[in-house]
């Protein structure tokens, strides 16, 4: 038997996905997302130099964390303060390597933006919303930067977004909800660019071995997933921003 999405979605589709721009009055740029019951507060700001590893390169750089409010999920868990738990660290990581496939750091100049995305709700898929978001946050600081002359070149290549796939019960399907997260079989995290490239694949069984056709149709859900998901970014940013 099939099986039956909570909310009656098909295998394919994505929950409802919205972008609220400048939800911050300080960041340069800050982006309120939500991917269902999932909400992710992303920002970006930005500070004149880089570390060490890039002195004298003329290049910038890009880093990110991320952070769960402790009343995210319906039991309370306590703040990361002094070590961050594997999970935490892995997934800031990924935030960072997919949101630099997005940069030219020649064209930003000898400068670091920092990526924080902080979960205010989850519902599973919190890293692939933080991409996704974040993307967004990213462009209106770039813009800041452009408007105010401090770039002569536009340092994004393209846009990034991630979506999660997983096998439940024998069927493929897209952008996981939690109750759908923890029945998986296999959960997968993938991250494309909206020119169709993929920066990373993220796949764990979670008991037996999956297979290559298993594989393969999550990477298609994502394939044919993400584009919207870029889509629906491209709008956003096309909007005037709405700031609370």
């Amino acid at each position: 038997m099939a099986w039956s999405r909570p909310d009656g979605r098909s295998p394919d589709a994505i929950r409802p996905v919205s972008f609220q721009r400048e939800f911050t009055a300080y960041a340069p740029g800050s982006v309120l997302v939500k991917f269902g019951a999932t909400h992710v507060l992303c920002t970006v700001t930005i500070a004149e130099g880089v570390p060490k590893f890039l002195a004298d390169s003329g290049q910038g750089w890009l880093t990110a964390e991320y952070r769960m409010l402790p009343s995210a999920t319906r039991d309370r868990h306590s703040r990361e303060l002094y070590r961050l738990s594997g999970r935490t660290a892995e997934i800031q990581r990924l935030i960072g390597r997919s949101l630099r496939a997005a940069v030219d750091f020649a064209a930003l100049g000898p400068r670091t933006l920092t990526v924080d995305a902080d979960v205010l709700q989850a519902d599973g898929g919190t890293r692939t919303a933080a991409i996704t978001g974040a993307y967004v946050a990213l462009h209106d600081a770039c813009k800041l930067l452009q408007r105010e002359g401090a770039i002569a070149a536009w340092p994004l290549l393209h846009p990034v977004a991630a979506i999660s796939v997983g096998i439940v019960e024998g069927e493929a399907i897209a952008d996981l909800c939690y109750e759908e997260d923890v029945r998986a079989s296999v959960d997968c995290n993938v991250v494309m660019t909206g020119t169709g490239q993929f920066v990373e694949i993220q796949g764990t069984a979670e008991g037996d071995p999956f297979s290559r056709s298993e594989l393969d149709r999550m990477v298609e859900l994502a394939n044919t997933t993400i584009p919207q998901l870029c889509q629906w970014q491209t709008e956003a940013l096309a909007k005037t921003a709405t700031t609370v």
